[in-house]
């Protein structure tokens, strides 16, 4: 309950401070490119549920189907030049604050995935799915999309077991150096699912 209180309370206030800049994002996105300024997309939550994930779009309208699909690398040609400033900056996740708002999402926790990598996950993997998925977390922290996919579960995996107050404090210092530099937004040669994002 505490949790979810802390989650309510900060994801609340970052979204009434952050709403000027969303709205300017939302403004650009839609005057470089056409389509809509909020990407939806299917992740799976808590115990694998399915729920609607949303970010600010940083690719053409209709991405998924064109090229590397999924698959997305630096200097890819479906990201717009607004989206590549959302993606450095991390901007492209606010939306995901919204999630958190309506109890999809928590602000610390394993990254939401694909119904679809869910399905390979093995016994021990399928815990990664017993806690809520985060905005950050102990893999976005070590690393992000460069990781290799079982390393990036194996660290989501120490997270749950060790979860505390002491842990998701230094996740939220972290994650403040990781976007301030930048780091691991791109899976590069030995991040990402089988070479997926």
């Amino acid at each position: 309950m505490l949790r979810r209180a802390i989650d309510i309370a900060v994801s609340a206030c970052a979204l009434a401070l952050a709403s000027p800049l969303l709205a300017l994002a939302v403004i650009a996105i839609r005057l470089e490119s056409d389509g809509p300024a909020i990407y939806r997309q299917v992740r799976a939550g808590l115990r694998g549920a399915p729920f609607e994930m949303l970010k600010l779009r940083t690719m053409v309208a209709g991405a998924e189907r064109i090229g590397a699909g999924l698959a997305i690398n630096a200097g890819d040609p479906r990201i717009t030049r607004v989206g590549e400033l959302l993606r450095r900056t991390s901007l492209d996740e606010l939306p995901n604050l919204v999630n958190v708002l309506r109890g999809e999402m928590s602000l610390i926790g394993p990254r939401p995935t694909l119904p679809a990598q869910v399905e390979q996950y093995s016994q021990r993997q399928r815990m990664r799915l017993s806690v809520k998925p985060g905005i950050t977390g102990w893999a976005q922290v070590n690393g992000r999309a460069a990781l290799p996919w079982s390393q990036r579960i194996e660290l989501d995996l120490y997270y749950i077991e060790h979860r505390s107050l002491a842990l998701d404090l230094r996740i939220l210092w972290r994650t403040v150096a990781m976007v301030l530099g930048a780091k691991g937004i791109y899976k590069g040669e030995a991040g990402g699912w089988e070479g997926q994002p």
